[in-house]
């Protein structure tokens, strides 16, 4: 096993060499892969959230797809629709770009309610239905999704149910001095020169040996306490955050915390997973799905520090 963790340093290593200063994100889509989770990725234009996923379907050899998203999508623009052949006299399904394997979802915001629902069932069932027929959609299926954070123009909150489908949000910063100097020197067609290092196989065994990772029983449940800690109400609910926090985080955050420590401990090449790789990822797992207050968010509260520090408090 010790030798296909090395191809997912070996991965991250080809990647960083085409996208600087961004390791965390390429971090964070190699996890959505191997635990098969979609990603939310927020960041200003121009810091390579679209080459970076172009740069992990090649690393990965999957099938990718990048759906621009515009206030004057259809839902059949993204799952297909029903053609009607004259010549034969019958309907015939055309199928959208939803099918394939990795899906760039490039600034989601800005679709309307109709198209939001369709990558729903997407998302969380892993099929399309067009007209009266589901169609189950290929393995590995992963949606990872982009939003501006500033521009509000034309753009539509994402709700609740969907932002709560995504293992993760991460925020993606301006690269340091370095790095943004790094990036001078690119030359094109380093990504058309990359080739595959994983594939489905790999991934699959990959995600086998995630799973084999030993969490305690007494870890699982600090993972519960600090799920729970975030719900108002809640016998773990911390005191000072009364009045801060309108609404927890739901089970799914239990899972995610529980899945990607795991994630993280064997890319650390540990067995067993630390309080300290629940920690890691508490801010990205939770920071979508908890909610704050209206007064919290006008007192300029980060919703991400609250987490953390609910996190902190409870492992």
């Amino acid at each position: 096993m010790s030798e296909i963790r090395e191809k997912v340093n070996e991965v991250l290593n080809s990647a960083k060499s085409i996208v600087f200063g961004q390791d965390e994100m390429l971090e964070s889509i190699i996890a959505a892969l191997i635990c098969e989770g979609h990603l939310l990725i927020e960041g200003m234009p121009g810091l390579g959230k679209t080459l970076s996923v172009s740069t992990m379907s090649r690393l990965c050899d999957l099938n990718f797809n990048r759906i621009q998203f515009t206030p004057d999508l259809l839902p059949s623009d993204l799952i297909g629709t029903m053609i009607y052949n004259q010549k034969k006299e019958e309907f015939s399904t055309k199928f959208g770009p939803i099918f394939t394997q990795l899906v760039l979802a490039d600034e989601i915001n800005r679709s309307p309610a109709k198209v939001q629902a369709a990558l729903l069932e997407a998302m969380a069932e892993k099929q399309v239905t067009i007209g009266d027929k589901s169609y189950k959609l290929e393995s590995p299926f992963v949606v990872l999704a982009t939003q501006n954070p500033i521009e509000q123009e034309g753009t539509y909150n994402l709700p609740e149910a969907q932002l709560d489908r995504f293992m993760m949000k991460v925020h993606v910063g301006y690269p340091d001095f370095k790095a943004e100097k790094s990036i001078l020197d690119l030359k094109m067609q380093s990504l058309s020169n990359l080739s595959p290092i994983l594939n489905k196989d790999l991934l699959g065994q990959l995600k086998e040996g995630v799973e084999g990772v030993y969490v305690d029983e007494k870890l699982k449940d600090l993972i519960i306490k600090v799920v729970h800690a975030t719900r108002p109400g809640n016998k773990y609910f911390m005191k000072k955050y009364d009045g801060a926090i309108m609404a927890g985080a739901s089970p799914r955050a239990a899972i995610w915390l529980y899945k990607i420590s795991k994630f993280k401990a064997f890319l650390d090449g540990s067995d067993f997973v630390s309080p300290e790789h629940v920690l890691s990822i508490s801010k990205a797992v939770l920071g979508h799905r908890v909610l704050l207050s209206y007064e919290a968010v006008i007192d300029k509260i980060d919703v991400k520090d609250v987490v953390y520090d609910i996190a902190s408090e409870c492992l």
